[in-house]
């Protein structure tokens, strides 16, 4: 049934940008040129583009839980060379969320077996849970992303190919639909 669905929407999708511009996806086969880089959660409820509104090739965009970065993780260094020697983004944003789960599993202490490796680099993010007992889940967010954007500030791709690219952290507020500037303030 789930598959009618998909099918439907993407029959009305393409039925709408054929109305809109009947060159739409001649232009796409053409390649992309995006201004974009995006680091972003995985949650369901954040997806970039559809958020700011941005259409087809606007974004390029690298999904995790908690939209961390680590060196170690191959995936996000190759979407980030990618970006910046290839696609010559002019942007990276770093997007977090309220009511994050990778972030509500690290701060809880969540240690299942299959996220244990990945909840603890969340848990590296995020101030010492021993020292601050009473910070808000929106504050465990909002300094999840600023230690994402020091991880970036650090690693050794940004470093060699980022130079003059512009870095935006920032927090979607689930609640609200907000896209609040975190850094630079």
């Amino acid at each position: 049934m789930q598959n009618l669905e998909l099918r439907k929407r993407n029959e009305e999708f393409i039925r709408e940008m054929k109305e809109y511009d009947p060159t739409f996806f001649d232009e796409l086969k053409k390649g992309q040129a995006p201004e974009f880089f995006v680091l972003s959660c995985s949650d369901s409820r954040v997806s970039p583009s559809v958020v700011t509104q941005m259409p087809l090739g606007h974004m390029f965009v690298h999904r995790n839980i908690a939209n961390q970065i680590s060196i170690e993780d191959e995936s996000f260094s190759a979407s980030l060379s990618y970006a910046l020697r290839h696609l010559n983004v002019k942007v990276i944003v770093i997007k977090g969320h309220t009511d994050c789960g990778g972030v509500k599993a690290a701060w809880s202490g969540n240690n299942e077996e299959e996220l244990r490796g990945w909840i603890g680099k969340v848990r590296k993010s995020l101030p010492d849970h021993n020292l601050l007992k009473d910070v808000s889940m929106d504050e465990l967010t909002r300094e999840n992303v600023l230690s994402q954007v020091k991880h970036l500030q650090q690693h050794p791709i940004y470093k060699k190919y980022g130079q003059g690219v512009q870095m935006i952290g920032c927090l979607f507020h689930v609640e609200s639909g907000e896209l609040e500037r975190v850094y630079p303030l």
